[in-house]
């Protein structure tokens, strides 16, 4: 294998780093540490003395590519001795490069005396095609090469080697300030709704604060019975709710990420709307969601709560109807599947609430009750 030197050709004042042409006669190498590292082609006089050019018209030249980073338009240089100094990329203030096909036919040249493969990148331009990378790799395997690594420059954010400088671009002046989140409270004196409801037989009440356009502020959230972790959480909860609301936060963001969120106390409601509840957390913001957001709320949770309060409907009218057969699914069915009913781990059928646990009607496993 042919391998690349790297950085140590610099540090050895070679013009390369390989089998390859140079980057540009003067390119700009980024540091680690930071800051740039200027590089400058130092064969580019003796190969004006081969062509023929005396001390002066050299130092006129050499001066000029220092000064605009191209040796196109110097001084006393011949058109036809412009591809001698043609390197990889097109500078920044000129037009020519080498063709990306001249570094596949120069590995193809080496590739014979080599018994490994040429650690060298074809490098293409900013306007590089899809269809010129295939032909490249085409081209590569005609060649008879063993490796070909491409790139297209400006591919990546940042790279290595760089023909000149980066612009100092005008950056806009922003405001900081202006983009930053401002609080917005309500005022001392405001409106509120206050909501009773009931999970599972634990009562609670939800207290929304109101801005003078209707929308929710704050709100304030209590159990009937709770000991010190449930009240720490419920306050937590309110806190945070009632700060993100302030900060602009959309209410629609918050019911969408905290809706059925499961943990106890968990089960059914007075609330006809949110029938069934996975947790205080699940129902606190269905109802907010269903309160105040106008027709906002995802279509997954409307038709969650019709399925729920359909399931509650047939079990109720088989009460009433003494377990008799007359039901609109022309079954008896003494279980109605709900819409958060877990596969049964045996037969993966949807099982049935039985009490706090469900039963599979299916093939009659349990996920634990007797």
């Amino acid at each position: 294998m042919l391998a690349p030197t790297g950085t140590i050709a610099f540090m050895m004042y070679c013009d390369t780093t390989g089998v390859e042409p140079d980057i540009a006669l003067v390119k700009y190498k980024k540091l680690v540490g930071g800051g740039l590292l200027k590089i400058v082609n130092n064969t580019v006089p003796m190969a004006l003395r081969k062509l023929g050019y005396d001390e002066r018209q050299i130092t006129g030249i050499v001066e000029y590519v220092d000064e605009q980073e191209t040796i196109e338009g110097a001084p006393g240089l011949a058109p036809e001795h412009l591809p001698v100094f043609d390197c990889a990329f097109r500078p920044r203030s000129g037009v020519r490069s080498i063709h990306w096909m001249g570094h596949i036919r120069m590995m193809g040249a080496v590739q014979p005396f080599l018994s490994g493969a040429i650690s060298k990148t074809v490098n293409l331009p900013a306007d590089a095609r899809v269809e010129d990378l295939m032909e490249a790799y085409v081209e590569g395997w005609r060649q008879g090469l063993k490796a070909l690594a491409v790139y297209r420059d400006g591919s990546k954010r940042t790279q290595p080697l760089n023909t000149g400088k980066d612009e100092e671009k005008k950056a806009e002046v922003i405001d900081l300030l202006a983009r930053r989140a401002v609080r917005v409270k309500l005022p001392d004196e405001r409106r509120s709704v206050t909501h009773k409801f009931s999970i599972a037989g634990h009562e609670g009440y939800l207290t929304v604060g109101l801005y003078d356009d209707g929308a929710p502020g704050e709100i304030f959230l209590r159990m009937a019975k709770e000991g010190s972790t449930i009240s720490g959480l419920m306050d937590t909860i309110a806190t945070m709710t009632s700060i993100a609301l302030q900060y602009g936060v959309p209410l629609k963001a918050l019911v969408d990420k905290f809706s059925h969120t499961r943990f106890e106390p968990s089960g059914f409601t007075n609330n006809p709307e949110i029938p069934l509840a996975k947790s205080v957390t699940d129902y606190v913001f269905r109802y907010l969601g269903n309160r105040f957001l106008q027709g906002e709320a995802l279509v997954a949770d409307e038709q969650e709560t019709e399925a729920e309060v359909t399931g509650l409907r047939e079990i109720r009218r088989f009460a009433i109807a003494g377990g008799s057969d007359d039901l609109t699914s022309g079954e008896r069915r003494t279980f109605v599947n709900q819409a958060d009913a877990p596969a049964c781990t045996e037969c993966g059928s949807i099982t049935v609430r039985s009490g706090v646990c469900y039963k599979c009607p299916n093939c009659g496993a349990t996920n634990g009750c007797s």
